[in-house]
């Protein structure tokens, strides 16, 4: 019977049987610690296990105690281990780049009623709000949400808004309290707290790329008109040389045909061979062994080289995108 229990229970139904065996006060405590989703997956779960045998219990409480055994109080901070090996392994340059996406933040706002409402409510609430306060809110949002909160706020505070996110620094203890007076008009500081960071230009590239390519379209040319320098800036984040594998065959056969032999070389030199291959096989079979013999002959090349060549390749496709050469994807768009 304890083989077919565990076998046939989840994580998430062993996590609602051991719900089910506490006290309401425990279990809403442990509850308030979990993410929104977090909590309807274990709300749905517990409706599943109502009528868990007690077989089933003891094997689901034998699985607990020897979990919890198997775990220690022991900690460390892995970032400088993490940042070692990735310096070591990708360059410093690349490193930065792939740290910047993956760290976890040293510290967070916790606007945790944020992760409770849906993007009109959100809207709803800091449309008559100082533009800084919604930068600061939307900031807090995953990047899709953000993206649609931002297209729901009128049209001539979108520039503003994204040029402070991606200008957005420091955050002090005392304006994150206002921004919680702001959500909820409760609750105090910790003791003790200290200021976070939030916003740059990677995070703003992110909430406009979650939303629709009209809102971009839109928002740019004014964001250009506010601050040249962050508008390029977040330009940049939107689009990698990643994104160009995301072109289909025809779009990358134009693109391709629009870059001098030189950049193309240099750029795929720096990829992997499965991501070259997409390039190679958007050209002819000629060109394409062209393409790879001058590659052989060059033996290694300067990262730095690379990384400029693969630059100048992603201007040329955002040009040709601007003039409807080719198309590229972007936010979900709307078809009438």
């Amino acid at each position: 019977m304890s083989e077919v229990a565990l076998r046939t229970y989840t994580g998430v139904e062993r996590a609602a049987v051991l719900m089910m065996l506490v006290g309401e006060e425990e279990a809403a405590a442990i509850l308030q610690k979990l993410e929104p989703e977090e909590v309807r997956q274990l709300g749905a779960a517990m409706f599943k296990v109502a009528d868990v045998s007690e077989q089933e219990v003891e094997d689901v409480l034998d699985d607990f105690v020897g979990r919890a055994r198997e775990r220690t109080a022991i900690g460390f901070d892995p970032r400088p281990q993490i940042e070692a090996v990735m310096n070591r392994a990708l360059g410093p340059e690349k490193a930065e780049s792939v740290l910047a996406r993956i760290t976890p933040p040293e510290a967070a706002c916790e606007l945790e009623l944020l992760d409770w409402l849906d993007a009109p409510e959100i809207a709803a609430m800091i449309e008559k709000e100082h533009p800084q306060i919604a930068a600061v809110l939307i900031a807090n949002l995953d990047a899709s949400i953000g993206g649609q909160v931002l297209e729901l706020l009128p049209d001539a505070v979108q520039p503003d808004i994204l040029h402070r996110i991606a200008r957005l620094g420091p955050i002090t203890p005392e304006a994150v309290e206002t921004l919680k007076i702001v959500l909820a008009n409760r609750t105090t500081a910790a003791p003790g707290s200290v200021g976070v960071t939030l916003g740059g230009t990677r995070e703003a590239a992110k909430i406009l790329s979650g939303a629709r390519k009209a809102t971009e379209q839109r928002v740019m040319p004014k964001l250009f008109k506010i601050d040249r320098e962050v508008a390029k800036a977040i330009e940049e984040a939107m689009f990698v040389f990643d994104n160009l594998l995301a072109l289909d065959d025809k779009n990358l056969g134009t693109l391709i045909r629009n870059v001098d032999s030189e950049i193309l070389t240099k750029s795929l030199k720096g990829v992997d061979e499965t991501i070259r291959n997409r390039f190679l096989g958007c050209m002819s079979a000629r060109a394409a062994d062209g393409i790879r013999d001058e590659m052989e002959a060059r033996g290694p090349m300067k990262l730095a080289e690379v990384l400029e060549a693969q630059k100048a390749m992603i201007a040329i496709a955002r040009g040709l995108a601007k003039d409807g050469t080719i198309q590229m994807g972007g936010g979900e768009d709307d078809y009438v």
